[in-house]
C-alpha cells in the first residue's frame, strides 16, 4: 500500500455526510464577514468589494473568488456535485503548484509535501494527526544524509537519521505524541529551529473535504490547510453571479 494511503487509511473514514460550502481563506475589506470556517448556504450570495479575495471549499474542491462582485457558493459544472473525498483520497493527491491564486498562504519551501498528514520539518506549525503512533516526518531536501534532533518542551530528546535520497522517517517512539505536546526540531544547515505542536483528531474525525477543512481550521493546523487548499483546487475561473 502506498505510504500516503497507508497513513490516512488508518482513519477508517466512510462517505455519507451532507455537503456544505465553507470559507477557508479570506483577505481584503470584507474578510470579517467571511472568516475561515464560516458555512455558506447554497442560496447565499457572497458580496465582495474591490481587493477582496475569498477561497471557498465544498465536496468538489476549492475556488478563489475575487472582488468586486457577487458570487454564488454553488458551481455550475458537469463534474459530480460532490466527490465525497475522504482523508485517504486527498492524502493520495499532490498539490498543484500555483493552483490557488489570489489569497496568499504562508511562505513555504518550493518543494511541497506529498501528503497532508506528513510533518514538514521545515515549517513551524500546529500539526493535526489522526494516529499519534504513526506520525511521519518529511524533509523537503533529500539530497544528502542528515540528522534531526527533536527536543520536547516537557523534557527528553531523540534523533532521527536520514540517508541520502530518503525523504520520510517515522516519529521516534521514545517521544510519544500527545495532544498539545510541543517540540523543537533542529538539524545542521537549518536557518532556525522549527517549533511543532500536535493536535489529535482521533481515529474517526470526520468525512469529506468540508469536515476535513473544518477540523484543520478549528485546530489551527495552517500548514495542512494550505496544502489541502492547493491540492483540491478547481482550475476553472470563477466569475460573479448574475
Amino acid at each position: 500500500m502506498p505510504i500516503a494511503l497507508a497513513i490516512a487509511g488508518g482513519a477508517g473514514l466512510a462517505a455519507g455526510a451532507s455537503a456544505e460550502t465553507l470559507v477557508v481563506r479570506s483577505s481584503g475589506p470584507s474578510m470579517k464577514a467571511y472568516p475561515p470556517g464560516k458555512a455558506l448556504a447554497d442560496s447565499a450570495r457572497i458580496v465582495l468589494k474591490p481587493n477582496d479575495q475569498v477561497v471557498i471549499l465544498d465536496g468538489r474542491g476549492t475556488r478563489t473568488l475575487k472582488g468586486p462582485g457577487t458570487f454564488s457558493p454553488t458551481l455550475a459544472t458537469d463534474r459530480p456535485a460532490d466527490l465525497r473525498a475522504t482523508f485517504a483520497d486527498v492524502s493520495g493527491r499532490r498539490a498543484r503548484p500555483g493552483a490557488v491564486r489570489g489569497v496568499t498562504v504562508a511562505n513555504t519551501a518550493t518543494a511541497k509535501s506529498p501528503n497532508i498528514w506528513f510533518v514538514d520539518i521545515g515549517r513551524s506549525s500546529t500539526q493535526c494527526v489522526t494516529d499519534p503512533a504513526r506520525v511521519i516526518l518529511w524533509r523537503p531536501d533529500r539530497a544528502g544524509e542528515s540528522t534531526l534532533t527533536i527536543s520536547s518542551a516537557a523534557g527528553g530528546s531523540a534523533t532521527v537519521k536520514w540517508a541520502a535520497g530518503d525523504s520520510t522517517q517515522s516519529w521516534p517512539a521514545t517521544l510519544p505524541v500527545t495532544a498539545g505536546a510541543k517540540y523543537r526540531l533542529s538539524w545542521p544547515g537549518a536557518a532556525a529551529p522549527t517549533t511543532l505542536t500536535f493536535a489529535l483528531l482521533g481515529p474517526n474525525p470526520t468525512t469529506g473535504l468540508e469536515g476535513m477543512a473544518s477540523a484543520l481550521i478549528k485546530n489551527g493546523c495552517e500548514a495542512q490547510l494550505d496544502l489541502l487548499i492547493e491540492t483540491v483546487a478547481i482550475p476553472e475561473a470563477v466569475s460573479p453571479a448574475g
